[in-house]
């Protein structure tokens, strides 16, 4: 998790991550991993790059953990890079890192042993799609929407792109990325990006108590059957995101994402 610290006003802040841990009698158990930057739509900076890898791998290293639910805080996912930290004066501290800090939380993500249960709600856009797309199992919202928006203001998308190619066939990856519109819920799950679609007020709900059966289940087994998954990529988790960040390296388009207006 990130670490609290302080606005500019000297206040404490809450970290940009949370992660909580839920365990029967048994030891067994999930986890919650809540990107927990409300005010901001669960916006990307740095700080939140930072404790989404350190509390991914909180989760992933407890073995009474047998599933993560993956979700934003205050009812919705992520709206993509904050662009009002990323273009701050003075620049914040973290923005020459921040690609660094970025590799490293999707590194965590794909190299995470235990399965990423998705609870998108309201929308998912830009780096935030490439979050949602990274989750093993996706359960949507039947208004919310996930948008891979960068082509229409020349950015390159080098993670989402790679989480597309991970899983999707070339057909959808272009439906999703060439144009760039919004994909709302029900077409999602049709596409084979999400796996159910449920009214919007359930979806946390739904995928707590699909995380709270997987807790149920021997301890291990989801993980394995997740390691026999992806046991046909022969690359790591730099090689395969070196794909597409080099394809992508000639963008010098400064950091402006498709951002929600409510």
């Amino acid at each position: 998790m990130s670490k609290a610290g302080t606005d500019d006003n000297g206040a404490a802040q809450e970290p940009a991550v949370l992660i909580k841990v839920h365990k029967n009698d048994d030891g067994a158990g999930w986890g919650e991993l809540i990107l927990n930057r409300p005010a901001r739509k669960n916006a990307i900076t740095g700080p939140l790059g930072v404790g989404l890898a350190e509390g991914l791998r909180t989760l992933d290293a407890d073995r009474g953990v047998q599933a993560i639910l993956f979700r934003g805080a205050g009812g919705a996912f992520c709206s993509g890079l904050d662009l009002g930290a990323f273009n701050a004066n003075p620049e914040p501290d973290w923005l020459g890192d921040f690609q660094t800090i970025w590799r490293s939380a999707h590194r965590a993500l794909f190299e995470c042993r235990t399965p990423i249960i998705g609870a998108m709600q309201r929308y998912a856009i830009n780096g935030g799609a490439a979050l949602a797309l990274a989750c093993d199992y996706l359960l949507v919202g039947e208004r919310a929407f996930l948008q891979v928006g960068e082509v229409q203001i020349g950015m390159a998308a080098p993670y989402n792109l790679a989480w597309l190619n991970l899983r999707h066939n070339e057909a959808v990856i272009s439906e999703l990325t060439l144009i760039g519109d919004r994909i709302p819920g029900q077409e999602l799950v049709r596409m084979g990006l999400a796996n159910r679609c449920v009214d919007d007020d359930d979806v946390l709900d739904e995928a707590s108590a699909l995380c709270a059966r997987m807790a149920g289940f021997p301890a291990g087994t989801a993980a394995l059957i997740k390691s026999g998954i992806r046991s046909r990529l022969p690359e790591t988790a730099d090689q395969w995101f070196d794909r597409y960040v080099a394809a992508a390296a000639g963008n010098r388009v400064k950091p402006r994402a498709v951002q929600a207006k409510s």
